[in-house]
């Protein structure tokens, strides 16, 4: 979306690793980011404000199940700051956005779910036209559903990617998309070996083959999503899987459990949790020198990750006793340890340092490439003071710590 007459081009990306789309706004003339948004559901529709320093931002998506939920957002782009406009969680699914003036606003929304209505729910659609004398002053989940009220109207959903592959080759036809990086490693006399999710229909290309720069494996996803039981676990000295087991006249419950060397079984360690009626689960970790664990992993609510509901843990190899316990707000991405320090990498694009024997926080740093915000889906301490960091947009850094 182009705003030629200010110079401004605004541009949306598909959710990734950190399951979040993003949303920026450059100028055209030095390609400098002016604004970046993180959303939570795919972005769908974007319209600048004829006079405004406002972007509105329209997402969405069906839940699989019967609502379509989504999201008005205004963003202002020299501020940087943004505000979700419809009330409520659910929201409405934004399809479509044109500013009529600079007091109206016409939203194209899908219907809010498809029960009793599945044949024509995802072809059609309601239009409305908000009014506002300010939006600079429009409060955020300040639109209601009278506010969004309007007739029934064809609302095709094209999915739009083989035009934008097209539209891309056509300035380029050497361009490649760039995929989440899933781990990397720096292999000695080699180089860097990195692995890369691809989606299900990414078009094939030919295999790399020998680069001087390392190697590149792929990884295709599928549209089957497979449960995995056993842990990321570095340098472990043996497979760590999740096991669901029963202690002794207790209650069935998740274990770490170790597989045995052939392969024929596993032996229980101790339970994923050591809070009595929580349910947790493990992210990537590492194995000590001493045979302990450092891992990430999240608390199960049914609402969703709760504030402080993901954490870091050490846990002694003996009988699994936490020796400490680091809480924060956001999902762990990826995890190694140098020396004294523990590394993680979050979705929210931080990066972390905490000691490892007690788990206090060192550094925290928000990373960035050339100012643009960043997500860290992939990290390795390969010595003292040198992280390699690979992206959700696929590149990989060497950073120094």
């Amino acid at each position: 979306m182009s705003d030629e007459g200010r110079g401004l081009l605004a541009v949306a990306g598909g959710p990734g690793f950190a399951q979040m789309a993003t949303v920026a706004v450059y100028g055209m003339g030095d390609l400098g980011c002016r604004a970046v948004l993180r959303t939570r559901f795919p972005v769908q529709a974007l319209a600048f404000h004829p006079t405004e320093p406002l972007l509105a931002v329209g997402t969405g998506e069906y839940d699989g199940g019967y609502f379509f939920e989504g999201e008005l957002l205004l963003l202002d782009w020299e501020t940087g700051a943004a505000r979700s406009l419809i009330e409520g969680d659910m929201g409405r699914q934004v399809l479509g956005l044109t500013w009529l003036d600079g007091q109206a606003l016409r939203v194209l929304m899908a219907p809010y779910d498809d029960y009793k209505d599945e044949r024509t729910a995802h072809s059609e659609g309601h239009v409305a036209i908000v009014r506002r004398p300010d939006w600079h002053a429009v409060a955020p989940h300040s639109l209601v559903p009278a506010d969004l009220a309007g007739p029934r109207v064809p609302a095709p959903r094209p999915d739009g990617r083989d035009e934008a592959r097209s539209a891309l080759s056509a300035l380029s036809p050497d361009w490649e998309p760039r995929y989440q990086v899933l781990a990397v490693e720096e292999l000695p006399d080699v180089g860097l070996l990195a692995i890369l999710h691809e989606e299900e229909d990414a078009p094939e290309r030919p295999a790399p083959g020998d680069r001087e720069d390392g190697l590149l494996i792929r990884h295709r996803a599928t549209a089957y999503v497979e449960r995995r039981d056993r842990l990321r676990i570095r340098r472990g000295s043996r497979d760590y899987v999740r096991q669901s087991a029963r202690a002794r006249r207790g209650p069935k419950q998740d274990w770490l459990a170790a597989r045995s060397s052939r392969g024929t079984g596993t032996h229980p360690l101790f339970p994923l949790s050591w809070e009595p009626g929580q349910t947790h689960f493990p992210g990537p970790g590492v194995e000590t020198g001493d045979g302990d664990l450092v891992y990430a992993g999240t608390i199960y609510d049914g609402r969703g990750l709760q504030p402080g509901g993901s954490f870091v843990v050490r846990r002694a190899a003996a009988d699994g006793a936490p020796r400490w316990i680091f809480r924060t707000d956001h999902v762990a991405t990826d995890l190694d340890t140098a020396a004294d320090t523990a590394y993680l990498a979050y979705r929210n694009g931080e990066l972390l340092a905490l000691g490892l024997h007690d788990g206090t926080p060192r550094w925290r740093h928000r990373l960035t490439i050339a100012g643009v915000p960043a997500v860290p889906t992939a990290l390795t301490a390969t010595e003292p003071g040198r992280l390699l960091v690979g992206t959700s947009d696929g590149r990989i850094l060497e950073c120094a710590v």
